[in-house]
């Protein structure tokens, strides 16, 4: 069975184990239309827009479409 030659001393295990407490922010752009936070290539979620376009908001009224 494989042994190690030599003992990893703490620091050098510590740093190793000290990127799993590590954790990215997540990444947020300015919308330049309307100035709210957004995901970055991602439409506004309260304007709709993305790429100088404004994104269509469809909104179905599902209670309707079940009846005819």
């Amino acid at each position: 069975m494989a042994v190690p030659k030599q003992r990893r001393s703490k620091a050098r295990t510590r740093t190793k184990h000290s990127m799993n407490d590590r954790k990215a922010a997540p990444a947020v752009s300015i919308c330049p239309d309307c100035g709210s936070p957004k995901a970055p290539h991602r439409a506004c979620g309260t304007c709709g827009y993305y790429n100088a376009k404004y994104g269509r908001i469809i909104e179905t009224n599902y209670t309707e479409a079940a009846e005819g």
